[in-house]
């Protein structure tokens, strides 16, 4: 068996260091919106059992999401309709050319 080295973490030698750690430590992590619902947390707890972890994560997924400013969804949108409308005429033309040829060819009229 392979010998492993096993990391220790070592505490720091004073009392600076350690909250200079401790600071550094709260800086990296990333703001929480908790303050915000702090008095719900005490009602909330109980409760959760009856919130499915689905719901739970599908929550954070969506506090994740960078939305689009106004502008640019209108711009979007615009560009979904005038697809949409250009992609409806170009199938319309097809059944149009495809009626027509199944009419001359299969129906012979």
């Amino acid at each position: 068996m392979a010998d492993r080295k096993v990391r220790v973490r070592k505490a720091p030698a004073t009392s600076e260091q350690a909250d200079a750690s401790r600071v550094k430590l709260k800086a990296s992590t990333k703001p929480s919106n908790l303050h915000l619902f702090r008095f719900l947390l005490p009602i909330m707890r109980p409760l959760r059992w009856l919130v499915p972890t689905y719901f739970v994560n599908s929550w954070r997924e969506v506090r994740q999401v960078t939305w689009p400013s106004r502008r640019e969804t209108w711009r979007l949108a615009l560009a979904v309709f005038i697809f949409a409308v250009v992609f409806g005429v170009l199938i319309a033309g097809v059944d149009k050319g495809l009626d027509l040829i199944f009419k001359k060819v299969i129906l012979k009229q």
